[in-house]
């Protein structure tokens, strides 16, 4: 799958940024990047269905390469590591940008980079709407002991508030979680470990461990799990 050519692809073309180079190198792209990705999703979906039948892995869960540098001061065309999204198959709604719902990422780039530094998974909720927001914070006040269960052992990360929410008082035991803009679990490999033989298990551990914090936000939120 990942090979020490997948990292080595990156490198480079963190170093040669430019849509000459890439053409040249295309076919190491395709080789060594793309198509060892589309086989990570492949083999990670039979371990995602046992964690929940509402997830899916396919060729649509790979975030293209090219970057969209519209807004952007970097004109660099090319994202220097490689990602994927396994989304709820019943995003709608207030959720209508599945990047925002309750889903699983995989990211892989070499250890040292300043964009998506390493190997990790993000499992969660990252910067959703204000009103999904709201639903989240109002389902931790309303069944706090469900989501000290859904968070036993995890440690969130993301941004938070400043200031409690509005709606929500300063002194409430569970005001630091109430706080949180993102309700996220990182889970951080080494470039050692994508190399492994074993290493969707590794990756599909790390889902198992989020899958309580998963199935709290998508009732939070009105998704099934």
């Amino acid at each position: 799958m990942f090979t020490t050519a997948t990292f080595d692809f990156l490198r480079d073309l963190r170093a040669n940024n430019r849509k000459d180079w890439f053409e040249e190198h295309r076919a190491r792209y395709e080789r060594h990047a793309k198509a060892p990705l589309l086989q990570f999703v492949q083999e990670v979906g039979p371990h995602l269905a046992q964690v929940s039948r509402h997830y899916t892995a396919s060729e649509a869960s790979v975030f293209r390469l090219h970057r969209d540098v519209r807004f952007s001061h970097d004109k660099s065309p090319y994202k220097t590591h490689l990602a994927a999204q396994f989304r709820h198959a019943m995003v709608g709604g207030p959720l209508r940008e599945s990047v925002h719902a309750p889903g699983f990422y995989f990211n892989l780039a070499p250890e040292g980079f300043v964009e998506m530094e390493g190997v990790f998974g993000g499992f969660g909720m990252w910067q959703p709407p204000a009103d999904v927001l709201l639903a989240v914070r109002t389902r931790i006040a309303a069944a706090p002991a469900e989501w000290q269960a859904a968070v036993q052992g995890l440690e969130l990360g993301g941004s938070t508030l400043k200031k409690p929410p509005q709606g929500f008082a300063a002194d409430h035991p569970l005001i630091v979680d109430l706080k949180r803009k993102d309700f996220m679990v990182i889970a951080h490999f080494t470039e050692a470990q994508a190399l492994q033989p074993d290493f969707v298990e590794l990756f599909a551990q790390a889902m198992q461990r989020g899958a309580g914090l998963q199935r709290f936000l998508c009732t939070a939120v009105g998704l099934p799990f």
